[in-house]
C-alpha cells in the first residue's frame, strides 16, 4: 500500500458527454461479484469487469471486512444501457446518470456506455456505480447501523477510485464530482453532520454540501494521524447507544475546531490517497461469452423488464417480447425473458408455459424457476378450499428445484416461509430460520430485512430484530422502508427480551424497490 498525494480540485469538473463506442454485439461478463451485460467490445467489457472486482477487493483491503461471497444469482447484475438519452428513457429522469435497485436475488444496476479510463478519474457514470456498490458492499460486510454522513462519506471516498493499466487501484482520491458543491452549494457545518436534527432544521430547499462535506470529513479522518483513532471511539460510542450528537462531541471534542481543520484541509494544494498494488488485490475468474442472436435481440426488452414496469408498460412490453420469441422459439434465454414479461403482464398460465419451455431446453436458467414460482404463487393466492393447500405445494416446487441448484439463493428461502404464511399456517421453525437466513444473505433488500425483523420481534428475539432493522432505518437512500424500520424500532424500544411483540397491526411495509439515482443529494 503506497500513500501518495494528488492535486486537489480548484473548480467543478465539466460532465461533458463522450461519444459512445461503435455498436458491437451483446456479451455477458461473469465474475465473483458481478454479472455485466453490454453491447460493446469484449476487451472493454473484460477490463470493466476486472476493474469492478479490483474495486471490491480494494474495499475489503481498506476496511478490513470481507462480505460473504454471494451465490451466483445474488450477485449485482449490471446492464450497460447506452448513452444519456437511453438512460433518461429508462430512468424517467433527465438528471440521472445511472441507478441501482437492491433486492434479494435480483440486485440490478443500470449504467451508461462503458468508458474505461486508462488512468485518472473515472467517468461520472462509473462514479455513480462505484458509489452505489460501496453502499452495497458496506451493508453486506457489516450490520452495524452507521450515521448518514458516515455512509455517504464512505461511498464518496471509495467512488473516487481510479484504475491503472498495470492493475493498481487508487483509493481516496479527491471527489472531483463534488468540487462544484464545495465551491458553490449552501454550506453545511460539521456539527450538522453529527446532529441530524440540527441539519434538518437548518437545511435549505436548494442544494447543499451534505454529500461533499461528508466526503471531506471522512477523507480527513481517514488520513489524519491525530484524528484517525477518534473514529473508532465515535463508532464505539454509537454502538453503545449514545446519540449521534453526543458521540461526535465525545469522540472529536470541540466541533468548531474540527470545522476549522476541515476548511484548512480543503485549501491544501495537495491531499493524500492510497495506491493499492496488484499483489494486494484480486479479480478472481472472469468469463466472457457472446449472447446468442435471440438473447441479443431480446436484451433491450429484458433491460426494461428488469428495470420494473407497471401493468400498462408490461402489457405493451409483452407483445414485443412475443415477437422476438416467435423468431427464436427454441432459445432458452428468450423464453425466460418471455416468462418474465408474461408474468409482469398478469398472464400466469403463459408465464408458466414459457418458463417450462425454457427449462426444458436449459435446466440451469434460474430466472425461469423464479418466474414460474411467482406465477404459481399468484395463482395459489386465488385458490380456495382444499385446492389452496395443493396450489401452494405446487407453487413452492420451482423454488425447491432452484434451491437444489443454488443452495444460497435467497428467494427459495423467502418463498418457503411465504408458502406457510399465505396458507394461514404458523410458520415452522425451519421456515422461520429460512427467512432469517435469506435476510442475512441479502442485507441490502430493505423489505426482506423489515419482514425478518417483524418475525423475530414476534418470537421475542428483540435484540436480533433491532439488528436487522437498524441498518435499514439508517440507510441514506432508505425512503419509505427506512421510515417503516424506524417505526418498528420505536415500537420495540422498551420491549424486554424474550417477550413476543406482534407488529403486524402497524401499517404494512412498503414493498417498493429503493432506487438510488445519481442526482440524489
Amino acid at each position: 500500500m503506497i500513500r501518495a498525494v494528488f492535486r486537489t480540485f480548484a473548480a467543478a469538473i465539466a460532465l461533458a458527454g463522450i461519444a459512445a463506442p461503435a455498436s458491437a454485439e451483446w456479451h455477458q461478463a461473469s465474475s465473483d461479484h458481478f454479472v455485466i451485460y453490454a453491447d460493446d467490445k469484449p476487451a472493454d467489457i473484460r477490463i470493466f469487469a476486472e476493474n469492478l472486482e479490483r474495486y471490491h477487493s480494494a474495499m475489503e483491503f481498506v476496511t478490513g471486512r470481507k462480505a460473504e461471497a454471494p451465490s451466483p444469482s445474488n450477485r449485482v447484475v449490471i446492464y450497460v444501457v447506452g448513452g444519456e438519452r437511453a438512460m433518461r428513457s429508462l430512468s424517467g429522469d433527465s438528471e440521472t446518470a445511472g441507478f441501482y435497485i437492491p433486492r434479494a436475488g435480483g440486485s440490478r444496476a443500470f449504467v451508461q456506455d462503458i468508458r474505461n479510463q486508462k488512468s485518472g478519474y473515472p467517468d461520472f457514470s462509473t462514479v455513480v456505480l462505484l458509489h452505489e456498490y460501496a453502499h452495497h458492499f458496506l451493508m453486506s460486510a457489516s450490520r452495524f447501523a452507521k450515521p448518514r454522513w458516515f455512509n455517504e462519506g464512505a461511498a464518496e471516498f471509495f467512488a473516487a477510485a481510479s484504475f491503472e493499466p498495470g492493475g493498481s487501484v487508487w483509493v481516496g482520491r479527491p471527489a472531483e464530482h463534488r468540487a462544484g458543491d464545495l465551491a458553490f452549494a449552501d454550506p453545511v457545518h460539521v456539527r450538522e453532520l453529527f446532529d441530524p436534527a440540527l441539519y434538518e432544521k437548518k437545511k435549505v430547499k436548494g442544494y447543499d454540501t451534505f454529500y461533499a462535506k461528508s466526503w471531506l470529513l471522512y477523507h480527513y479522518l481517514f488520513f489524519s494521524e491525530s484524528r484517525r483513532q477518534q473514529v473508532s471511539t465515535y463508532l464505539a460510542k454509537l454502538a453503545e447507544g449514545m446519540d449521534q450528537k453526543a458521540a461526535g462531541e465525545a469522540a472529536f471534542g470541540d466541533l468548531d475546531v474540527l470545522e476549522r481543520e476541515l476548511r484548512a484541509y480543503l485549501r491544501q494544494s495537495r491531499t493524500s490517497a492510497l495506491k493499492l498494488t496488484p499483489d494486494k488485490l484480486s479479480t478472481g475468474t472472469i468469463t466472457l461469452r457472446a449472447l446468442s442472436a435471440g438473447e441479443g435481440a431480446v436484451m433491450p426488452l429484458q433491460v426494461r423488464s428488469q428495470r420494473g414496469v407497471n401493468r400498462q408498460e408490461a402489457t405493451a412490453l409483452v407483445g414485443k417480447v412475443r415477437l422476438v420469441a416467435a423468431r427464436y422459439p427454441d432459445d432458452p434465454g428468450v423464453l425466460t425473458a418471455l416468462a418474465e414479461a408474461e408474468y409482469d403482464a398478469g398472464n400466469d398460465a403463459a408465464a408458466i408455459a414459457a418458463a417450462d419451455a425454457a427449462l426444458a431446453r436449459d435446466p440451469a436458467r434460474t430466472n425461469a424457476y423464479v418466474q414460474k414460482g411467482y406465477a404459481l404463487f399468484r395463482q395459489a393466492a386465488a385458490a380456495e378450499g382444499e385446492q389452496r393447500t395443493a396450489a401452494y405445494a405446487a407453487a413452492v416446487r420451482p423454488f425447491v428445484a432452484l434451491n437444489k441448484l443454488e443452495n444460497d439463493h435467497p428467494l427459495p428461502l423467502v418463498y418457503f416461509f411465504r408458502a406457510q404464511v399465505e396458507r394461514g399456517v404458523a410458520p415452522s421453525e425451519n421456515a422461520r430460520a429460512a427467512l432469517e437466513r435469506a435476510a442475512v444473505l441479502a442485507p441490502f433488500d430493505h423489505s426482506l430485512q423489515i419482514n425478518a425483523g417483524m418475525m423475530l420481534a414476534g418470537e421475542g428475539k428483540i435484540e436480533i430484530a433491532r439488528r436487522f432493522l437498524a441498518p435499514v432505518a439508517a440507510n441514506p437512500h432508505g425512503g419509505p422502508a427506512a421510515a417503516r424500520a424506524r417505526q418498528l424500532i420505536a415500537a420495540i424500544a422498551d420491549a424486554p427480551e424474550d417477550t413476543p411483540i406482534e407488529l403486524h397491526s402497524l401499517p404494512e411495509p412498503v414493498d417498493v424497490p429503493e432506487v438510488a439515482a445519481a442526482h440524489e443529494g
